[in-house]
């Protein structure tokens, strides 16, 4: 009452029976502000990165695991960075400490531009080298805005049935939209090729050799085991009949 202000302001009376879009009224305020709110998300998302580049936490041993690393590119030129299941210990590393590291390595390694996520599940145990759906759910969610955006495409190398029915009916709920119709799965390394140059991504040989089993027995990717005793690779001994063999051998039937 004892004060006035000098901020200019507008009110805006509509019909509700009018049926006019409200929303350009109410959002012209804020696009006249709007370089100032890229400024100021630049800096948030600079200031979310550099946390993680002044790390003084040593992440040294998860290097030499190598399940985490920068290769070439894909086709579209994104950079490409491999995740190697098999090489993760799950029961080791906390779900804080690998988010952390992921959070390193991109802002220290590709700060800038387009990336994509080669992930191969071969030969993985759940309980030895998964950190779960939801711990996935929620790195991705906590990387910053532009990260997300960078992010083209999460190559999925051998999928097996319980990861597809997984993803197919708890991804939808578990994992952000963003990132779930960015997922293609890969069932065999060949495929791979037709979006990534050969040399360019460094395949281990037990993946390959995990690769070359399934097209020997491409029933597996379905969860059937045709011959889970390996019965067919088993040499076939001869019966000996002993003493009696050349006998039998030696005896003459008379037609």
């Amino acid at each position: 009452m004892g004060s006035s202000s000098n901020d200019d302001f507008s009110v805006f009376v509509l019909a509700s029976d009018l049926g006019v879009d409200a929303t350009p009224f109410l959002t012209n305020q804020p696009k006249q502000r709007s370089g100032q709110g890229d400024d100021e998300e630049t800096d948030e998302n600079w200031q979310d990165c550099s946390q993680y580049l002044v790390s003084d936490e040593d992440f040294s041993d998860l290097d030499l695991l190598q399940f985490f690393s920068l290769q070439g590119s894909d086709r579209s030129g994104s950079r490409i960075f491999r995740i190697v299941g098999k090489h993760f210990p799950a029961q080791v590393v906390s779900a804080e400490r690998l988010k952390k590291y992921i959070f390193h390595k991109i802002c220290s390694e590709l700060p800038e531009g387009r990336f994509c996520i080669v992930y191969m599940h071969s030969t993985v145990q759940k309980d030895d080298n998964s950190p779960g759906i939801t711990v996935l759910r929620w790195i991705y969610e906590e990387l910053p805005g532009n990260f997300k955006d960078r992010l083209q495409t999460v190559y999925f190398i051998h999928p097996g049935l319980r990861s597809r029915l997984a993803i197919a009916t708890l991804g939808r709920l578990f994992l952000s939209g963003g990132l779930y119709w960015k997922i293609k799965y890969v069932s065999r390394l060949q495929y791979l090729w037709a979006d990534i140059k050969k040399g360019e991504l460094e395949v281990p040989d037990f993946v390959q050799d995990h690769d070359d089993v399934l097209e020997d027995r491409p029933l597996t990717d379905y969860g059937i085991e045709p011959d889970p005793f390996h019965l067919s690779a088993a040499t076939a001994n001869p019966i000996s009949l002993g003493r009696y063999e050349e006998r039998w051998a030696s005896r003459e039937f008379a037609l």
